[in-house]
């Protein structure tokens, strides 16, 4: 046996109390009495899963709920359980004498989907404080089922020592000794799926319903219809998008041009106005050199003139200084000549 079979496993499909008492599925005589008391009623026939009149509703539909609390009622349940799916049916066990829980139940929901939903999600869930255990319905749907109450039924703990292998807490480990093939055939023991086997944290899928043509066809029929109407909706939708893609592309460019001519229009705008604004700003500026050049020519005249009028009062000047300067010259001598005249005449 290879070593990657060590931590594999597999899973009954149909139920043999031999089998189901041995660990890796390849016992071939009964290890206790309660193994044997439930090969007799399985040989016997003493057990008929379908004469139960509790039983109500479509097995592929209902999961079988273990493990409970046994202050957990049927409120408690339904509340838990209606999250997976719409709970349809639900049937808590009871003694028939005190009417105290028996710590199992079963739930059927409207569809196969949702209790497959339920298998899936809701084993190892809490209620009231106890992990549950979720499978589907053995006692209708797995073939050779025997109960536990005549030695049969699956998983157990431990420390009872009547421990049942070959569901989805016990699996069958993968055998690590020689799989004995004929007494399993003459006893009608499956063997082992050799090189079929599956990881522990795998999920066993629960057995389908089998449909019949009638069912087929209306599938098929369904399907077929419900394909049409896909592919309607999605025409339609494609349509729609394509056009609400054409609109959009549409009022993009027109929004596109308008900004465009906005922009054009804002830029002669400004260009304009810039043009403007430099005219105004080369007249203020000239007009700014001109009266500064008129001012400075003003100033310059002005000094000019007054330059003129002081050369002009200091020639007057000068000239009134050489007249009165020859006017003194010419008294005197003036009064010289008289002097040397009277001399003279003094003289003679």
């Amino acid at each position: 046996m290879s070593s990657r079979n060590i931590n594999s496993v597999f899973y009954a499909e149909s139920y043999h109390p031999i089998q189901a008492g041995s660990i890796d599925g390849t016992d071939i005589l009964p290890h206790d009495n309660a193994v044997y008391r439930a090969l007799l009623c399985s040989s016997a026939g003493l057990y008929d899963p379908q004469g139960d009149p509790k039983v109500i509703g479509d097995p592929y539909c209902t999961v079988f709920v273990g493990r409970l609390s046994p202050f957990t009622t049927e409120n408690t349940l339904s509340k838990a359980m209606s999250k997976f799916g719409q709970v349809k049916n639900l049937r808590l066990v009871r003694d028939i004498v005190t009417g105290a829980s028996r710590g199992y139940a079963f739930v059927e929901y409207q569809t196969e989907r949702e209790m497959q939903r339920a298998y899936e999600d809701a084993h190892h869930s809490i209620i009231d404080d106890c992990e549950i255990l979720v499978d589907y319905n053995r006692q209708q749907l797995m073939p050779g089922w025997i109960p536990r109450r005549l030695g049969g039924g699956l998983g157990g703990k431990k420390e009872s020592g009547q421990l049942r292998f070959g569901g989805r807490e016990r699996p069958f480990r993968a055998p690590l000794r020689p799989i004995p093939f004929d007494d399993l055939k003459r006893l009608g023991i499956p063997p082992p799926p050799e090189g079929r086997y599956m990881s522990r944290f795998q999920v066993p899928s629960p057995p389908r319903k089998k449909r019949s043509s009638v069912e087929k066809e209306e599938s098929s029929h369904k399907r077929s219809s419900k394909h049409n109407e896909e592919r309607t909706h999605r025409n339609s939708v494609e349509e729609r998008e394509e056009r609400h893609h054409k609109i959009s592309t549409e009022r993009e460019d027109r929004t596109r041009k308008r900004i465009s001519v906005e922009r054009e229009d804002s830029y002669y705008r400004k260009s304009n106005t810039e043009s403007e604004e430099r005219f105004h700003k080369r007249r203020s500026v000239d007009r700014e050199d001109r009266s500064h050049k008129m001012s400075l020519e003003k100033e310059e005249r002005c000094h000019r003139n007054s330059a003129d009028r002081e050369q002009n009062s200091q020639e007057r000047s000068s000239r009134n200084k050489e007249r009165s300067s020859h006017q003194r010259h010419s008294k005197r001598s003036y009064k010289h000549e008289r002097t040397n005249s009277q001399d003279h005449s003094y003289d003679h």
